[in-house]
Order: structure tokens, then C-alpha cells, then sequence
């Protein structure tokens, strides 16, 4: 039978490729890439990100005592994990626009629906439900990261010319989600309980729609961009 990782994979496997056909993706991968876009990238990846610790933490502290390797797994995170929202509005604020008004949730820095229903949806399911379905959305995010985004950040970088001080959070996760995605498959491979794992699943599911809604709300590429 196969490993657990190995069942997260194909069961979410339709649902990651809904969100690898965004058309934000194909346009970045073509070269065809506006600040804008990417600064509107970094404002949703911010309003999420800045969720990771406190989730981690709440996750944590719902686990039963059964699962005390998975709290200890937990608190490796959330060490790995805090800060990282700082990196993007430094990010931000390097290419040139207004770090505050993300930081404050304010104009063009607000978060949108499909992120702002993404972190509600995982908040009510660790409280709710099962602590566990928050690996639905590190599988969704680190899967993806490793999967594109040391590509993405590359041709990012090189399209707008932008400085490595405009780049940590992207640069930084494609490498860092390796080691991660390593770590988060020998985890999901002692998850033995068929309730616990369809949690996983489920939310993986609902995290890889979400994420794709959020991509979608992103500014397309036109030709006043590449005036």
C-alpha cells in the first residue's frame, strides 16, 4: 500500500493542477510579468504568512498527548516559520510601494476574499474539527514552492530587474521548502488514522482552491506593461 505522502499527492493532485493552470503562472513563466502583478503576489502571500506562527501554535496546543511527536515536529515550524511576514513587506517596500498599507490592511494592501476565507476556514478547523488540517495547507504551499518557485522567483527577478533586497521571501522559500518538503513527508508517513489523513486531504484540497482564487484576483500581464 502506498505511504500516506504518497495518497496526499494523488488525492490533491486535480485540485494542484487547477492551480498550476492559472493564468498568472503561464504568464510568468513566458517572461510576461508587471511589478504590479508581483507586488500584489507579495501583499496576499503577506496576509497569510503572517497567520503561519499563530496557526502552528494553535495546532499545537489542540493536539492530544498521543501526539506529542507532532507538537514537537510543531515547535521545529514555528522556530523555522517566525518572521517571515517581515521578509515581504521588506520585499515590498523594495520594489518601491507602500509596505504600511499591507501591514495595516489598508487600500491596495488589503487582503482578498479568497485568502481572507483560506485563513478563517483553517483557524475554524483546528479549533472545530482536527488540529491536523492545517498540513493540508503546508503540503499545499511548500509542495508548490518547491515545485515552481525558485523558477518563478528566477524569472521574476530578471524580468523587472528587481534586487536580491525585493526577492527573500521567494528566493529564500524555494530553498528553504526542500529541506521542508523532506521533513513534512517523513511527518504525513506516521499519520496512521484514516479520520486524521482524509482531515489532511480535505483541506489540502480546499487550501489548493482557495490559493488558486487568490492567483486569479492577481493583474494580468498587458501590452501597456511591456510599453
Amino acid at each position: 500500500m502506498a505511504s500516506f505522502f504518497e495518497q496526499l499527492k494523488q488525492a490533491t493532485a486535480v485540485k494542484q493542477q487547477q492551480l498550476l493552470s492559472a493564468a498568472v503562472i503561464a504568464q510568468v513563466q513566458q517572461g510576461q510579468i508587471s511589478k504590479s502583478m508581483y507586488i500584489a503576489f507579495l501583499t496576499q502571500a503577506y496576509h497569510h504568512v503572517k497567520h503561519t506562527v499563530p496557526l502552528l501554535m494553535a495546532c499545537g496546543g489542540r493536539l492530544p498527548s498521543e501526539q506529542e511527536w507532532l507538537r514537537e515536529a510543531i515547535a521545529e515550524y514555528i522556530d523555522e516559520e517566525k518572521g517571515h511576514q517581515e521578509w515581504i513587506l521588506a520585499d515590498i517596500a523594495a520594489c518601491g510601494a507602500d509596505a504600511e498599507a499591507v501591514r495595516k490592511n489598508e487600500g491596495e494592501g488589503k487582503v482578498c476574499p479568497a485568502i481572507e476565507l483560506m485563513v478563517a476556514y483553517l483557524y475554524h478547523q483546528i479549533d472545530r474539527h482536527n488540529p491536523l488540517a492545517l498540513f493540508g495547507m503546508v503540503w499545499v504551499l511548500e509542495g508548490t514552492s518547491v515545485g515552481i518557485g525558485g523558477q518563478m522567483a528566477e524569472k521574476i527577478q530578471q524580468q523587472l530587474n528587481l534586487p536580491d533586497s525585493a526577492m527573500s521571501y521567494l528566493t529564500s522559500h524555494s530553498v528553504l521548502d526542500h529541506e521542508h518538503l523532506k521533513f513534512f513527508e517523513s511527518l504525513m508517513n506516521k499519520v496512521d488514522k484514516s479520520e486524521d489523513q482524509q482531515v489532511i486531504i480535505d483541506a489540502a484540497n480546499m487550501v489548493f482552491s482557495l490559493y488558486h482564487d487568490m492567483l486569479q484576483t492577481l493583474p494580468v500581464y498587458s501590452a501597456q506593461d511591456a510599453a
